[in-house]
């Protein structure tokens, strides 16, 4: 096996490979089919998971137990397509590759043993990158290290790319300006990021072999950006869940009262409803609310939402759990602010996150639940903060944070 740095090349010792992209993290692989101009003929040639299957080359999950993979048979690509290029970001909205460099392996799609693997070095501020190219050369196949990084995810490589996004990109990628786009699928996590922060925290080690935190060591305490799989011992849990959140008053003998709530999407970001002291159950009963606490005082969760994730239907794939100050009051003023994902059943804390920043404002994003492609749910700690004093005003910025 070939250890690759970048720039490097190989010769394809077989006709069909599969690239996967491992890290420290939960990440999103994607795959571009590319002319001779650098660019993707239509939105058939982005292969991505909501897009698995393209010509001669498709998406491959993991399934929670080993990282994700585009798989490429150069004897079905099509003529005209001389690249394939595969690509990785964080799954967690603005985090970025420092600290938790992703490495790739290309393999044999058919048995699986390794033919070379590459680590892109000295990484910082990119949120995604262009990690391997599969290409033609003289009629030969070949791959190539690549470790091209962007600044502004997805979405700066697919319109470098000239695939058109939903959302203007913020910050130009860090390669060159992007040519005219083309019309694309349309990818939820297309958006582009917003700003990483300064100094991102370093996520837990993952279980042997993936590329993404489980439960099978028990109890995960989550920093911002940070995701874990509610996988546990290989298999999805779907029981019943608990998200308590609880806060209390910074400062002593002072009420405030804050309202959680969970805010429920359809893949494609829309709004399916929310669920808070005005509305205690939703999705026909499968997310319920506990009712409203108006002072945040006394031990344990203020408020805690239930949710059975074996009865979230089809349709909803994706669940933000917010926290608002109706009465006015700023997080500056709460102490202690935290949500806990726990086991309904045995009343185990599966997952915290300890929010440990606040900002003057009157709303927050303190967590998001994903239902993957594979059908197992992911949990990401946010802690992203909103002016709003309602759930009604997190509906749209919660939207974007999917």
């Amino acid at each position: 096996m070939t250890a690759m740095t970048p720039g490097s090349n190989i010769p394809l010792s077989v006709t069909r490979v599969a690239v996967d992209v491992a890290a420290p993290v939960r990440l999103d692989v994607s795959g571009l089919l590319l002319t001779a101009d650098g660019k993707v003929r239509s939105d058939d040639d982005f292969i991505f998971y909501n897009q698995p299957a393209g010509a001669g080359v498709s998406y491959r999950s993991g399934g929670g137990g080993a990282p994700d993979a585009i798989v490429v048979d150069t004897s079905a690509v099509p003529p005209g397509i001389e690249k394939i290029v595969v690509t990785a970001s964080p799954d967690a909205a603005g985090q970025t590759f420092q600290g938790i460099e992703p490495t790739a392996t290309i393999r044999s799609a058919d048995d699986g043993s390794a033919l070379a693997t590459f680590t892109p070095p000295q990484l910082g501020a990119e949120t995604a990158l262009v990690v391997v190219e599969i290409y033609l050369r003289n009629g030969a196949w070949k791959a190539r290290a690549v470790g091209q990084g962007y600044a502004n995810g997805l979405a700066g490589i697919a319109t470098d790319f000239g695939v058109s996004v939903d959302e203007e990109p913020a910050a130009a990628p860090v390669a060159a300006a992007p040519p005219a786009p083309v019309a694309a699928p349309v990818d939820p996590r297309l958006a582009a990021a917003p700003p990483a922060p300064s100094a991102p925290p370093a996520a837990p080690a993952a279980a042997p072999g993936t590329g993404k935190i489980n439960l099978d060591k028990g109890r995960v305490s989550l920093q911002k950006n940070q995701t874990v799989s509610l996988v546990k011992g290989g298999r999805p849990l779907l029981s019943q869940v608990k998200m308590g959140l609880g806060w209390e008053p910074a400062f002593r003998g002072k009420d405030i009262d804050l309202d959680a709530s969970v805010i429920a999407y359809g893949p494609n970001r829309n709004h399916l409803d929310s669920c808070y002291f005005g509305k205690l159950s939703i999705l026909n009963g499968a997310i319920k609310h506990s009712g409203d606490n108006l002072t945040g005082e006394g031990a344990g969760d203020d408020e805690v939402i239930v949710v059975d994730l074996g009865r979230i239907p089809a349709e909803a794939t994706g669940l933000v759990f917010t926290v608002n100050s109706f009465t006015g009051q700023k997080f500056t003023e709460v102490a202690k602010a935290y949500c806990r994902l726990i086991d309904a059943a045995t009343g185990e804390e599966l997952v915290r996150f300890d929010l440990t920043g606040a900002e003057p404002q009157t709303g927050v994003m303190m967590a998001k639940l994903i239902k993957q492609f594979s059908g197992e749910w992911d949990m990401t700690a946010m802690g992203d903060f909103v002016k709003s004093r309602t759930v009604r005003g997190m509906v749209k910025p919660a939207a974007q944070a999917l």
